[in-house]
């Protein structure tokens, strides 16, 4: 095993609503990132992806709480820590954030190296202007943007160029960390290929040690991550190699997942496609068994009964269920044969 660059135990944050309700949306969650690898994390809208990469940011502001459990980047514990000492120096150097919507990220009234020149000072770096546009124009050929685009504002740019401005800024400072939270969502297929290709050479060339990209659509990490870890009403369900998640999921929702999307690659052409019925439990008051139960064929009643499955190993892999992966694997074979 490599050096370990994000370790994540057990963690708990939630958000509290106006009316004192407490709603956890990252519940008891673990992960191991190591130097030179990257994670993807998956699952439906509001499963806590995005509340996730927040919380381990350190982005602590009502109505995200941080409960419990430990964040370490690179040896260091930054769980808990308050915002001042988060943003100075947390953010940017050991973890950086690509935030949703992106490309809306800028205030367009400002040049784009301003905000370059905003990281730098913010961080206390001693270095002339000079330096920082020298910097900034080299993280610009990197990333495969002209210089002319320092000096505009981001309204004067495509949508592909800002989402590469946006991710140059994020990464300006080498973070051992970057989180992207779908950087390539509101893209067409062409800037999505393009931004991806990046970022896998960003990881490549050393200027960011490991990755977790966020996404809805599963069957994209498989060209961009490593490993793929499915999340379902604020757990993690299902962790495995991008290639055993996207051709072998064990888990019910994980291959419900993706049996619902459109998947071009070969090997998952003839599958059939369905949705997953009903809808995700209501976290202010989550089910006491496994939270997937009441949307799960092959759910008994042990399952909405007992307590809520913990994470096991088994066929090289982690997943949360009551049924052991020999038992889904015949359920799964007899009903491939019956299509």
């Amino acid at each position: 095993m490599g050096k370990i660059m994000l370790e994540v135990n057990q963690l708990t944050t939630k958000y509290v609503t106006r009316a004192n309700e407490d709603v956890y949306a990252v519940d008891h969650v673990s992960l191991k990132i190591e130097e030179g690898k990257s994670l993807g994390i998956a699952g439906e809208s509001g499963c806590g992806k995005s509340t996730l990469a927040l919380s381990l940011i350190g982005y602590y502001f009502p109505p995200l709480h941080y409960m419990s459990g430990d964040i370490i980047i690179d040896g260091k514990n930054i769980s808990g820590l308050d915002p001042d000492t988060v943003r100075k120096s947390v953010l940017g150097t050991d973890v950086a954030y690509i935030p949703q919507a992106a490309m809306n990220a800028l205030n367009p009234t400002r040049k784009v190296y301003k905000f370059i020149e905003d990281v730098i000072h913010a961080h206390g770096l001693d270095m002339t202007n000079k330096d920082i546009y020298d910097m900034a124009h080299k993280r610009f050929e990197e990333v495969g943007l002209p210089e002319e685009a320092l000096l505009k504002h981001s309204v004067e740019l495509s949508g592909g160029m800002r989402q590469r401005v946006v991710i140059a800024i994020s990464t300006i400072l080498n973070p051992k960390v970057l989180i992207a939270d779908e950087p390539s969502s509101a893209l067409d297929v062409t800037s999505q290929k393009m931004v991806i290709k990046m970022m896998r050479e960003m990881m490549d060339k050393g200027m960011v040690k490991s990755m977790i990209f966020i996404t809805h659509e599963l069957p994209l990490l498989y060209n961009v991550t490593d490993d793929i870890m499915v999340m379902y009403a604020g757990q993690i369900v299902e962790k495995g190699t991008a290639k055993q998640m996207v051709f072998d999921p064990v888990h019910p929702y994980s291959r419900g997942l993706m049996r619902s999307i459109l998947v071009p690659e070969a090997g998952t052409r003839d599958v059939k496609l369905t949705a997953i019925p009903g809808t995700p439990p209501n976290l202010k008051h989550p089910p006491a068994g496994c939270r997937f139960a009441d949307r799960c064929k092959y759910a008994v009643p042990a399952c909405k009964v007992n307590a809520m499955p913990i994470m096991e190993f088994e066929d090289n892999r982690e997943y949360r269920c009551g049924h052991s992966v020999q038992h889904l694997r015949e359920v799964y074979e007899h009903e491939d044969r019956a299509e």
